[in-house]
């Protein structure tokens, strides 16, 4: 009988709050454990974070406080709770690209790096396009440095291997396309339990409501959501936009103000998936105006909710929601408001063809499960351990 293999599962430090991050190494154990338990031992690695500055009460909230731990904590701390490993595990496997610095105290010719994107990359392979610091472009290039040597690095999408060939110049033969999964809780199934924590949290269901999943960070376009949201409410006075991921920044704050939907907008934080399947499936429509993502998880999971989606016309998007979504250009305000109205209307008059989208996009959502990702990535572990002759160089995902 083959001995399983020793994975080491390298994760972000739970206190960063990267929900997406965190779900797929969750994810990854979970299956691991219930359905390749007699080929994986896997250990999931996931120190607390330690605090130094923020353990001042005066200092915690200061952004560039947090700021300093956590680079200290990656850069500094991680590292050395990793390196001690280095001959404990058959195969290391860093789930988050923007911890790829950790190969550089591991068996390179044994680790494997999911790369989500190559944003955290952008300030040392687009630097007109991304202005940064020089000690960040200085971690930075440690962190990509790290990356190219990775035995294998998995991409969530054909996009992000396209672009960490073209942008990153890493050899095609060490790329490998394994999607992620799509997982909600009760997908598009009634959760009471889940559906009464959705009405705590929201109200009772009266008014179509929009919904936006995500962080608020620059390239998920919260601009553009606001302005798409009120030239919404001046048709549909009676819609309003419902926003999972916390608080707005300051300066969308005032966008809101200024745009006259501060009171239609209702903000919750990050939630558990159960509850965050039944926000969706409330929901008449999700949309996903960023103008970059490595594979943008809300869009496959609203469509496995049965809740329709309008995203931005970026080639992941397409490649992830194929015919089931609905696209607009980047930034095309009057587009995105009418396509929004379209839908609305169809929702309203046309019970059949709202039913054949719903079930569109469930049909496509069962393309991408947890099972078939960490079926995939087990096929990756035995093959850098050797165990494995050959593993393709993508995945194939149906149109």
């Amino acid at each position: 009988m083959t001995t399983p293999l020793r994975v080491a599962v390298i994760a972000d430090y739970a206190e960063e709050g990267w929900p997406s991050m965190d779900l797929v190494a969750d994810m990854l154990m979970s299956h691991i454990e219930r359905e390749h338990g007699r080929r994986i031992a896997a250990r999931l690695v996931r120190p607390r974070m330690p605090r130094r500055l923020t353990r001042v009460a005066a200092l915690a909230t200061r952004r560039r406080i947090r700021g300093f731990d956590r680079v200290a904590a990656r850069h500094w701390d991680y590292p050395r709770v990793v390196a001690p490993l280095a001959n404990a595990f058959d195969v290391y496997h860093i789930v988050d690209h923007s911890y790829a610095h950790l190969v550089h105290v591991l068996p390179a010719s044994r680790t494997i790096v999911t790369c989500h994107d190559v944003d955290a990359f952008r300030s040392v392979l687009e630097p007109r396009e991304e202005r940064r610091s020089a000690p960040y472009r200085w971690m930075t290039r440690r962190i990509l440095s790290g990356l190219g040597r990775a035995a294998r690095v998995a991409c969530d999408s054909e996009a992000t291997r396209r672009a960490l060939i073209a942008l990153a110049h890493l050899p095609e033969e060490r790329l490998t396309v394994i999607p992620n999964g799509a997982d909600t809780g009760g997908q598009p199934d009634a959760d009471a339990a889940a559906d009464v924590e959705a009405a705590r949290l929201l109200g009772p269901r009266r008014v179509p409501e929009l919904l936006h999943v995500g962080s608020t960070i620059e390239r998920k376009r919260i601009d553009l959501l606001l302005d798409v949201f009120a030239a919404v409410r001046r048709n549909r006075p009676d819609v309003r936009l419902t926003r999972v991921g916390g608080p707005f920044t300051a300066d969308q704050r005032v966008r809101a103000r200024e745009r006259g939907v501060t009171d239609a907008i209702v903000v919750l934080p990050f939630v558990d998936r159960a509850t965050l399947a039944a926000v969706y499936r409330r929901s008449a429509v999700a949309l996903l105006p960023s103008e970059r993502e490595g594979f943008g998880l809300p869009l496959i999971e609203a469509l496995a909710c049965g809740t329709p989606v309008v995203a931005s016309d970026i080639p992941v998007l397409r490649e992830v929601g194929g015919a089931a979504a609905t696209y607009c250009a980047v930034g095309d305000r009057d587009t995105w408001a009418e396509t929004i109205l379209r839908l609305l209307g169809e929702r309203e008059t046309d019970a059949g063809a709202w039913r054949a989208r719903r079930d569109a996009g469930i049909a496509r959502a069962q393309v991408f499960s947890w099972s078939r990702y960490t079926a995939s990535v087990v096929d990756l572990y035995e093959h850098v351990a050797g165990r494995r002759a050959s593993t393709p160089a993508r995945e194939a995902v149906t149109s």
